[in-house]
């Protein structure tokens, strides 16, 4: 028998190690908990918020314990049942200014999080919550782009004196644009060949009468890529207003939003409040002279210095606001570029003109839903979806110059501020509208259900797996079972480095993992008997088997991690998550079944030079 060497030794037991430190964490079951924090991202949690908790939490006999945090205060709980119990109290007392969540509190013991062990995450149908898969209208995105851009040719060639008889898009979604004579086509031809290096190569002018602009396949990607991403951000922006800790929201293929929603059950209220208005509105600063009734006043958003007041007469809203970008200019300082559509750039150049030196002020409104309490007609209290809108500004700065279609904002903090500013401007509305392609909901109780079945069908079947391999195989089935354990505990810690979500269907691939590493067990230990059958000696049989099986198993293997793969990478939803542990269950099997066996049937019998039996 060839000498195992001792680096191979030194490695499994680092692996060994590794994966049973990274592990640990799923040890520590984490309690039920209701996450509170204050609405505006700039208020940071302090000890009134955790006064104003505890009194609202006296009226009932909850055993809790209160975790004051620089973002939020955790309440831990005992069950759920309390959990829910603590919710609607909090509700009831803290009021609109309040976000309230219900969440999982780890219990990881700090030494742990210190070196970044953490607990694998909860997948929706563990845990319990709502889930949409919402289709993006890309093509209704380019189509508003199109319309857009087609009033601001309309504008600019009216400013050069072109003439034309018609424009309209397509149904192709190209522009179409009409004149009636060859001269103004030609001058046409060239100035939107100047400025609008958008469209594909030099405008098609096949027709003695008229130009077609085609956009080209790298703006339409772009189009389309800016489309999803301010739908991401918007919805996002709309799921903090759900009080959901750890949201997911995350694009998935070319065209679609996942957005799981863990702990909420109400199916309406979330699709009413993803589905919820918001906008923008440009008002020129009142001056001291303005009458009262001609102007508001508004607060910053994040309370950035005093309220200002603002002209009640609007210039423009937020619908004509095409695209915003953050950048830098000349001087390396951040700033906002924003690009209007047609209209709205003439609108703008209208209200600025005159107004050079005057701050112009870019208001936020948001519609949005909160619960309150009312009295029934039996005298009882009943919780009220209330819809109320909230204004803010966003930004105000001086008007250097009349201001058209394109402008910038500048005089801003931080780069970080610029990025936020600029995805504020996009996430003001959804960029293209979106359908609800499929929804479910998972309660928690059904969560716990199925954790508790995928758990035990797990361990009984890998229970029965391990008694009748040590039965057959004796020593060998040892040396299997081992190895089995090992690489569910390598497994688990991977999931856990990688933040990967064990889903149902995840349980279901670590089920099948082992399978595959029973298998990889079976094809060596049944070479070995083979070997045996042919006269070899002992050690000389356990050579032949592990060489001899490495490429079958190498090749069942590879095969099916081809097939992981690929599910990986176009599947969805619960398919991905079956690929994610089947993936990594494939490797981890690989290893264990390969040099973690032989390790320890080297440990066993390796050093025995007259061996004359194995126990198999």
């Amino acid at each position: 028998m060839k000498r195992y060497g001792l680096w191979k030794y030194i490695l499994i037991l680092l692996v060994l190690s590794f994966g049973v430190v990274y592990s640990l964490p799923n040890l520590y079951a984490p309690d039920p908990a209701v996450q509170v924090s204050y609405n505006s991202s700039s208020q940071s949690a302090d000890i009134y918020l955790e006064e104003r908790i505890e009194s609202a939490l006296k009226s009932e006999s909850l055993a809790y314990s209160i975790d004051l945090n620089e973002d939020n205060v955790l309440i831990r709980l005992r069950s759920y049942e309390d959990q829910v119990k603590a919710q609607d109290l909090l509700q009831k007392n803290l009021g609109p200014d309040v976000i309230i969540a219900l969440n999982l509190a780890p219990n990881t013991p700090e030494w742990l999080s210190d070196i970044g062990a953490e607990p694998m995450k909860l997948g929706l149908d563990l845990r319990g919550g709502v889930h949409f898969t919402m289709e993006v209208d890309t093509e209704a995105a380019i189509k508003n782009r199109q319309n857009g851009t087609l009033q601001d040719i309309r504008r600019r060639l009216r400013e050069e004196k072109i003439r034309y008889t018609n424009a309209f898009v397509e149904e192709d979604l190209s522009i179409n644009l009409s004149f009636n004579n060859e001269a103004n086509k030609e001058n046409a031809n060239s100035f939107i060949s100047d400025n609008y290096p958008q469209f594909l190569g030099s405008p098609n002018s096949n027709s003695t009468e008229s130009i077609k602009l085609v956009l080209a396949d790298e703006e339409i990607e772009q189009i389309e890529s800016d489309a999803i991403d301010q739908n991401l951000t918007t919805l996002r922006n709309r799921v903090n207003e759900l009080g959901v800790s750890e949201p997911i929201v995350q694009r998935e293929g070319q065209d679609r939003i996942i957005v799981q929603l863990p702990g909420i059950q109400d199916t309406a209220e979330a699709k009413k409040i993803l589905g919820k208005t918001a906008t923008l509105e440009f008002h020129l600063e009142a001056q001291l002279d303005t009458p009262r009734s001609r102007k508001t006043s508004y607060p910053f958003k994040g309370n950035k210095g005093a309220p200002a007041f603002l002209q009640d007469a609007l210039i423009l809203g937020g619908d004509q606001v095409a695209t915003a970008q953050a950048s830098f200019d000349e001087n390396g300082l951040p700033q906002v570029n924003i690009t209007l559509d047609g209209e709205g750039g003439s609108r703008m150049h209208r209200a600025t003109r005159g107004n050079i030196g005057k701050r112009l002020g870019v208001l936020f409104v948001e519609q949005k839903t909160r619960t309150v309490y009312e009295m029934d007609s039996q005298g009882n209290q009943v919780a009220v979806q209330e819809i109320y809108e909230v204004k803010e500004i966003i930004s105000l700065a001086t008007i250097r110059a009349a201001l058209g279609t394109s402008f910038r904002i500048t005089g801003l903090d931080s780069p970080s501020e610029s990025s936020e500013l600029a995805l504020l401007l996009r996430a003001g509305a959804l960029a293209a509208p979106m359908r609800f392609e499929e929804e479910r909901t998972v309660g928690p109780s059904l969560g716990a259900d199925n954790i508790e079945a995928g758990i035990f069908s797990m361990a009984l079947g890998m229970s029965l797996v391990l008694l009748f391999i040590l039965f057959y195989y004796r020593v060998f089935g040892v040396a299997a079972s081992l190895a089995l354990s090992f690489n569910i505990v390598l497994l688990v810690a991977i999931m856990s480095i990688l933040s990967a979500t064990l889903t149902l269907p995840g349980i279901a691939g670590i089920v099948l993992t082992v399978g595959m590493a029973v298998d990889a067990n079976v094809l060596i230990f049944s070479r070995i008997r083979e070997e045996l059958k042919k006269g070899r000696k002992p050690l000389d049989a356990i050579d032949a088997g592990y060489n001899r099986a490495f490429l079958t198993i190498w090749d069942a293997n590879v095969t099916t991690l081809i097939v992981a793969v690929i599910l990986l990478s176009y599947g969805s939803g619960p398919v991905k998550g079956f690929a994610i542990t089947l993936s990594i269950g494939i490797i981890t099997s690989m290893f264990t079944a390969i040099m973690g066996t032989r390790a320890f049937v080297n440990i066993i019998y390796g050093s025995k030079k007259n061996l004359k039996r194995l126990s198999i």
